[in-house]
């Protein structure tokens, strides 16, 4: 820290950080919501989160620069917050990107300068590591920041090496630790050292590709993402022992102590760390109801519940029994709201959500001392055993737990039965204990943190690999509910009854509004996803309840509804209305007989061997993929779409038949691939074109159909063709985007649309002349350019040579320049270099046959100059080019090509 440090709050933290970079051309940006955009995860968890498109080249940024303060939630240590000095559930990361801008140089000069010139840290109490290969950012610390080598460290790929996935954009990383005991020495730093360094701000050089083997190639286009913790400054900056104790987090704990009548200066550590959990959870639940999350039993809603219960268990356990959490919350809102102003605009909604929540949770808890009171005072159920492991990881889901004591020599409440109480009735394992002693009893804990282990490897288990079916469910209840009824064939909408409701493929008697469920019924309209076509769309609705069906899936003979109940509560027995959306079933009934005369033209005008390897109908596209060894020709595919077209002209009708499977297939009818069939079997049958066994939805008559039309023909595999087409009411979204593209394109070329294709053309002649013409000048320029280095030839030896850069000039111009200062020097030598596009280097040397003699071979000459640029190359012994990444670096590789040279040939 500088001699006078100034005392900066959080928000003049957050506030010098984003004003800094916002005078270096940065986009001052908003955070982005803790409900992110991308699917894969459930919160917003790092700065970054909100840019992903953008890195993964699936989005073109709208500014260069930005900077950000951004909110984010990570729960995957929660166990470790209020323990240790930095951990939270809800922190700020501020941070500033550079979209294809500024990289390695400036990014990590602005770190340094914002760490020591901004917010005033002495350079004796900074260390820096890097990834142990990156040689370019050790340099930039130790040569043009001044870093001392022994205060940069270089760590490992799993410290320093950001990657996106196992593919795609990735990068070295480079961290500054703020050192709090300089006085220790830089010998032997271990920045491990919790007690001794925080890391504070994380440089993230994206540069290169990963592909699928593995290997690295450099990007076009580098990023820059960096990321300070905001909650880690105030530590720093307000000399404080923890995060908790800033300003960020400590007014909130001030509160929750005076509702408690508690000091927390005097407090133990117990009641600190107790105190420390509401301080973050509730900045968590505050900023999540913001966002407008609501408690549920599934993905961030649960994220939300267990936090809030969290708060409430801990307010317990140091002396609060009656309701606190909005006067908590008041608080942190008042902290956040000047930099967040939503939390204090959804200040009701926060208020209600916590109010309901709590309350619910004490009767819980309420319930769970009952419980526990119950088999204190209940003397049968007090036995002499030690631990004995639960045999089943399944939770009890009904009546009461068979709660058991077990001990010797004293004796305890067994670590099976708490952990039921915590995990089952939301009873702390604290709470458990302080009861049990109050009895003269223990509480095998050992027990309870093995039960609490497993817990964990499944929940682990359960968020890497997440397991949409619902299969093992109803295999339970398939005693209880009938198999469902499929009406759909005839009838688009049925009234039903709700057999069973599953939340993420656990059983529940009901579930509310804005909660994702899967739901069974006695009957159903909607056509469940088999035979490569998909599930209906639609509504299931009754009294109050509006739930919209996005996919039907079958599972043993139950029709599963995945959906999300848009308004009111759905329980168990509900009469229901179940309505499919008609124009999905139209479009999918269309492109489903398409496939069947798509297979029957292939059949006809390609092979009559041709069978189906896989197909999907969609409401939009069918795809069909098929066995065939060769490319269709262009006229083929021309002829069969013209047979599908003609046999829906024809109108041929629909014959459908319920048939036993053996007398189906007597009748010639082709089975669809993949499809399991029981004894009897649907047959689609259009008399003399196509007679299918499936179960799927079609058309009553082809000429329902209306248009098909072929998008294109390409292999997916050795022996395996596809076909994507539209047909039916998706042709008129197919040409729509057709025409406004031509509309388009006539529009910019100022032509007809027939004319465009002779527009297109000439302007492709046009820019290969000009490519050309602009290469020969390229070419004539670097000639004019290197002839002037003719009287700058050194003699050395018998031989003559030249070693120049030459400005502006790209590769291919650089090597004609050389072999043409070579012929014209005779025997010698000629490296040339240039920095044809930023941050690259190329070089190029010609050696003389009376050079090779020497023993200098100019692909191993040049390959090895071009590692002082962080690059490589090769070529013949008298002619060969490399590049390299670092083009600042070209004097010095120059430089050194001019000195070995001289040595070799003096």
């Amino acid at each position: 820290m500088s001699s006078n440090p100034q005392y900066l709050s959080g928000n003049e933290i957050r506030n010098t950080f984003l004003n800094f970079f916002a005078q270096r051309s940065h986009q001052i940006l908003p955070s982005a919501s803790l409900v992110p955009e991308d699917p894969t995860v459930l919160l917003t968890i790092a700065g970054m989160l909100p840019f992903k498109p953008i890195f993964l080249g699936q989005r073109t940024p709208e500014f260069k620069r930005a900077t950000t303060s951004q909110k984010c939630i990570r729960t995957n240590d929660i166990e470790n917050v209020g323990r240790t000095k930095r951990h939270h559930t809800f922190f700020e990361m501020l941070g500033n990107f550079s979209f294809g801008d500024y990289f390695k140089e400036q990014a990590i000069a602005w770190g340094w300068e914002i760490s020591t010139q901004v917010f005033g840290f002495s350079a004796q109490n900074l260390v820096v590591s890097v990834f142990e290969d990156d040689d370019e950012a050790f340099a930039i610390w130790r040569d043009q920041i001044g870093v001392p080598v022994a205060r940069i460290k270089r760590l490992g790929e799993d410290d320093n090496f950001w990657v996106s996935g196992p593919t795609g954009p990735c990068g070295p990383c480079s961290e500054i630790y703020y050192d709090f005991h300089p006085e220790r020495g830089d010998e032997n730093i271990d920045l491990e050292d919790d007690s001794r360094f925080i890391e504070f701000y994380n440089l993230v050089f994206m540069q290169y590709n990963r592909d699928a083997s593995g290997n690295l190639t450099p990007l076009q286009s580098k990023n820059i993402d960096t990321g300070m913790g905001l909650e880690r400054m105030a530590q720093i900056l307000q000399k404080v022992s923890n995060n908790y104790e800033t300003d960020l987090i400590f007014p909130i704990i001030q509160t929750t102590a005076q509702i408690a009548g508690i000091d927390y200066h005097s407090s133990d550590e117990k009641t600190k760390v107790s105190l420390k959990v509401i301080g973050d959870h509730v900045r968590s639940v505050v900023h999540m109801i913001a966002d407008e999350i609501r408690a549920s039993n599934v993905g961030r809603g649960y994220v939300l519940r267990r936090l809030i219960r969290r708060v409430v268990r801990h307010g317990r356990l140091i002396g609060i029994s009656g309701e606190f959490t909005t006067q908590v919350a008041e608080s942190a809102i008042a902290l956040s709201e000047s930099a967040y102003p939503n939390v204090r605009q959804r200040e009701a909604a926060i208020i209600a959500e916590l109010q309901r929540e709590e309350s619910n949770f004490l009767r819980t808890l309420d319930r769970g001392e009952k419980l526990l009171e119950e088999i204190i005072n209940r003397p049968s159920s007090i036995q002499d055993e030690q631990y004995r492991p639960s045999s089943s990881p399944e939770p009890r889901v009904s009546g009461l737990p068979e709660l058991r004591v077990s001990g010797s020599p004293k004796q305890k409440i067994s670590g099976i039965d708490a952990f039921t109480l915590y995990d089952t009735y939301g009873f702390p394992l604290e709470l458990t204990q302080e009861i049990a002693e109050e009895q003269g009893l223990e509480v095998d804990e050992v027990g309870f943190n093995i039960e609490m282990q497993k817990q964990v490897e499944r929940a682990k288990a359960a968020h890497e690999t997440i397991d949409l079916t619902v299969q093992g469910s109803l295999d339970k209840l398939a005693e209880h509910i009938q198999v469902t009824e499929f009406l759909g064939y005839t009838q688009p909408a049925a009234v039903a009854k709700v057999e069973a409701i599953l939340v993420e493929g656990v059983s529940q008697e009901e579930a509310e509004a804005g909660t994702q469920v899967q739901i069974v019924l006695d009957k159903t309209p909607f056509y469940a996803e088999s035979g490569g076509q998909i599930g209906d769309r639609g509504y299931i609705s009754g009294d109050g309840i509006v739930v919209r069906v996005e996919d039907v899936k079958k599972e043993s003979d139950f029709f599963v509804h995945f959906g999300r109940i848009e308004r009111g509560t759905l329980r168990v027995g509900d009469r229901v209305n179940a309505q499919i959306d008609p124009a999905c079933r139209r479009r999918a009934q269309a492109n489903h007989t398409a496939t069947h005369l798509l297979q029957a033209a292939l059949k006809k005008i390609v092979d009559d061997g041709i069978s189906q390897a896989g197909s999907l109908v969609s409401f939009d596209r069918l795809r069909f993929d098929f066995n065939c060894p060769r490319a269709l020709t262009a006229e083929e595919v021309q002829q069969i779409e013209e047979q599908v077209n003609t046999w829906i002209a024809q109108a041929h009708a629909a014959k459908v038949e319920v048939l036993p499977l053996a007398q189906a297939k007597a009748k010639g009818a082709v089975a669809m691939f993949g499809e399991k069939y029981g004894d009897e079997v649907r047959v689609i049958d259009f008399p003399s074109i196509s007679m299918e066994l499936c179960g799927g939805t079609h058309v009553s008559n082809t000429a329902e159909i209306g248009v098909f039309k072929i998008i294109s023909e390409a292999g997916v595999a050795s022996g395996v063709r596809r076909i994507e087409a539209v047909s039916g009411p998706a042709i008129l979204d197919y040409l729509n985007l057709r025409d406004k593209v031509v509309k388009d394109l006539s529009d910019r070329f100022k032509v007809k649309p027939e004319e465009l294709p002779d527009r297109i053309t000439s302007l492709q002649s046009e820019l290969r002349n000009s490519q050309k013409e602009l290469e020969t000048l390229k070419v004539q320029l670097a000639i004019a350019k290197s002839d002037s280095l003719l009287q700058t030839a050194e003699i050395v030896g018998d031989h003559k040579i030249i070693v120049a850069q030459l400005e502006d000039v790209d590769p291919e111009s650089l090597k004609t320049a050389a072999e043409r200062l070579l012929q014209k020097i005779g025997n010698g030598a000629v490296v040339l270099g240039s920095v044809p596009e930023a941050d690259k280097a190329s070089i190029v040397a010609a050696f003389s046959q009376e050079v090779n003699q020497k023993g200098l071979q100019a692909g191993k000459f040049v390959g090895a100059i071009a590692k002082i640029c962080g690059g490589g190359g090769g070529g013949r012994p008298n002619l060969a080019q490399a590049g390299g990444r670092d083009a600042s670096k070209l004097p010095d590789a120059l430089a050194q090509a001019e000195s070995e040279l001289k040595s070799a040939l003096s």
